[in-house]
């Protein structure tokens, strides 16, 4: 009897895993995804290394809202206030979900100052993480482009001339300002063609470079592993070692092994 329910587990268990094996043996992302979630990290971190996935968490919420969002949204001058009322009033949770994506917009951006700051502060950015430290500026300025692309988006009094003081900030610029608020408003003033262009950047172009440029920094943050607080013993080399060597009291280094011929170095 107990043979035979060992029998019947063990085939649960195989149509189980049979899909997970299936992947597995075709893209490597069964093992690629056990090595994200319990790879070694310093045992000496902390809570502020949590900055990152936290900014990645407001992200998605940003993203599954926004979708949302887009389903009644229409862009244009004589619709776009509408619908924003029409989300607000009538739909079921727009309210919600409307709300979620305004005040999640500046939780984000707070958030990536605040993992930037500890990542400046902790002195992560150094050798060899400079990639990474310049793959997050360039979500910064994208984060921030994101904001000031939705900012219009309402049509209403507000958006409307807090973007137009925004664009004119941005037309002050060495050589490419003019253009660049050219660009942005889609003539020489903001005009009807202008939401329709805030909208494709907010909606396509941004998040598409958001999702790339966060890929890269994850991958990169794999690779290179996780680093320990700048008050951290074993970063700064007083920790112990794994090899025969002891280390010494003047900053980590570790002290030479006597040979067997009384030599510190072996010569």
């Amino acid at each position: 009897m107990a043979t035979r329910r060992a029998t019947r587990g063990e085939q649960v268990q195989q149509v189980v895993t049979y899909p997970l094996d299936w992947i597995e043996e075709r893209s490597g992302l069964v093992g690629a995804t056990k090595y994200f979630l319990f790879r070694k990290v310093p045992g000496d971190t902390n809570w502020f290394q949590t900055l990152g996935a936290a900014t990645l968490t407001a992200f998605i919420v940003q993203a599954l809202t926004g979708v949302i969002l887009a389903m009644y949204y229409q862009p244009g001058p004589t619709t776009a206030y509408p619908s924003i009322v029409r989300i607000t009033n009538d739909v079921f949770a727009g309210w919600l979900v409307r709300g979620m994506h305004r005040w999640g917009a500046s939780v984000f951006i707070i958030l990536m100052f605040l993992h930037m700051g500890r990542v400046f502060l902790f002195g992560a950015y150094k050798f060899p993480r400079e990639l990474t430290w310049l793959v997050g500026v360039g979500l910064l300025l994208c984060g921030l482009l994101e904001g000031f692309t939705g900012y219009l988006l309402p049509w209403d009094q507000t958006a409307y001339w807090a973007t137009t003081v925004g664009i004119n900030l941005n037309s002050t610029g060495p050589i490419i300002g003019p253009f660049l608020a050219q660009f942005l408003q889609s003539g020489a003033y903001i005009n009807p063609d202008t939401i329709p262009r805030f909208y494709s950047l907010h909606m396509l172009v941004l998040p598409g470079a958001i999702i790339g440029l966060i890929v890269l920094h994850i991958l990169l943050v794999i690779r290179l592993g996780v680093t320990s607080p700048p008050w951290s013993k074993v970063a700064a080399g007083l920790g112990p070692l794994d090899g025969a060597g002891a280390p010494s009291a003047n900053g980590g280094s570790a002290a030479p092994v006597p040979t067997a011929n009384g030599d510190a170095d072996g010569r």
